[in-house]
């Protein structure tokens, strides 16, 4: 028989406001690597020039425990509760919530976040948090805290395509999203594409595949070879680092895809700047 596991609120805050230092000013390894590559095979100068700058703020930000763009965006959480947890000390969600404030606090994180889309005034603790979550096996918490500045998810887009537009139709979007945000959301810039679900599925997939950056191919060959061919086609378009031109305008596209109706064909593109950030830990 399983025994349940109590974990504290408090504990949970804290780590969710560690979570938020760490995620806005180490960029992950994998993308840091991306860079890296970018760097290497990148033949117009300027443009590599500029992914060099790219680096060398990555670095700065690590060495001086500094965020790595002034956008330190919206808190975007992850939780995935097992079963057998049980949260004492208060509520998941007002921990959460609490860690987002502490860390951007503490960290002299910037406070972007205002309490109403339309009255705009400022929460003054980056509050509320966009959370998810997710009841998995086992007696742990999975949290990721992935701050999204808008610069790169105003860029971003939905669209709710019909089943003969096809394959085709997903990858004119994809090309065109990209094409349309230009040097708006800093390229190089990585892309999270959801494919199918339903209207709001199909955008929580979309960052979904943003955050889950993989230095592996897709597990499934048809969906490894159309991020390929995509991420070949928006480097194409020469945009290029921060819009200066180049070869290097996507670092990289990850797709999510999910089942769905026999009537539709969503379709939806988070885009990332070359700061796609995140950080996770288990309790």
């Amino acid at each position: 028989m399983n025994t349940v596991r109590e974990i504290h609120a408090d504990e949970i805050t804290q780590a969710v406001a560690d979570l938020c230092i760490k995620a806005c000013t180490l960029l992950p390894d994998a993308v840091y690597g991306m860079l890296c590559k970018a760097c290497e095979c990148e033949p117009y100068m300027s443009a590599k020039e500029t992914l060099k700058l790219i680096r060398r703020n990555a670095d700065i930000a690590k060495e001086q425990h500094m965020p790595i763009c002034q956008d330190t965006g919206m808190a975007v959480v992850y939780a995935e509760v097992g079963q057998d947890v049980h949260i004492v000390g208060g509520l998941l969600e007002k921990a959460i919530h609490a860690g987002v404030a502490k860390g951007y606090t503490d960290g002299y994180l910037r406070k972007s976040v205002v309490s109403d889309p339309i009255r705009r005034e400022n929460t003054g603790d980056n509050t509320p948090a966009v959370i998810h979550i997710k009841l998995v096996a086992g007696d742990k918490l999975h949290m990721t805290v992935a701050p999204k500045g808008f610069g790169s998810e105003n860029m971003s887009r939905l669209a709710m395509l019909t089943p003969s537009q096809g394959i085709d139709g997903v990858k004119a979007f994809v090309v065109e999203t990209a094409k349309l945000a230009g040097a708006n959301p800093c390229p190089p810039i990585m892309l999270g594409v959801g494919i199918g679900g339903t209207f709001e599925r199909v955008a929580e997939l979309a960052k979904e595949a943003l955050i889950e950056i993989r230095t592996q191919p897709h597990p499934d060959p048809y969906y490894d070879a159309l991020e390929k061919e995509l991420t070949a086609a928006i480097n194409e378009l020469g945009i290029g680092p921060q819009g200066f031109g180049g070869q290097t305008t996507a670092l990289s596209v990850r797709i999510k895809a999910f089942p769905t109706h026999i009537a539709g064909l969503p379709v939806a593109v988070n885009v990332g700047c070359h700061v796609t950030r995140h950080a996770d830990v288990t309790l």
